[in-house]
């Protein structure tokens, strides 16, 4: 009997572990179990967005605010269309704000900055942001940098 229950015990234990390894895995992504809160959409369009995805922070000031639910080619412009969803409490984004694509450290993952406006009219569900800067290309500039040495 002894030997049953410190059979029991020592998968209790590997469970909890396997649990626990699960719980991180989730935080360190970025995952959640529970469903997002509500929110309201946005638009951008961009030249380039290099290496951004769908779920990838929109954050201003360093803050998540909100995260990229849809990326799309418009057919008309021939740009990347970028559906954000911002979170309620953030109501307060002028209608000037600014959007660019921004790497978090030299090679880490993309996401979007907000810089917000001046003006008083904030935007709302629908709406689109003018104002954007692409995704900045480690590639493109190396290639610009060898050319222009390789001209010289």
């Amino acid at each position: 009997m002894r030997m049953r229950t410190m059979e029991i015990s020592v998968g209790f234990l590997m469970l909890a572990g396997f649990l626990a390894l699960v719980v991180l895995a989730l935080n360190i992504s970025g995952l959640s179990l529970a469903g997002q809160g509500g929110g309201y959409k946005v638009y951008a369009r961009f030249e380039n967005i290099g290496g951004l995805t769908v779920r990838s922070k929109v954050s201003m000031s360093g803050v998540q605010i909100g995260e990229v639910t849809n990326i799309r080619i418009d057919t008309d412009l021939l740009m990347a269309e970028v559906e954000m969803t911002i979170r309620d409490d953030v109501d307060y984004l002028s209608t000037d704000s600014s959007a660019q694509i921004l790497t978090s450290g030299l090679l880490g993952e993309q996401y979007i900055g907000i810089t917000p406006g001046a003006e008083d009219e904030t935007l709302q569900d629908g709406d689109r942001i003018r104002d954007t800067q692409s995704a900045l290309v480690l590639e493109e500039l190396v290639g610009k940098f060898l050319f222009n040495k390789v001209s010289e």
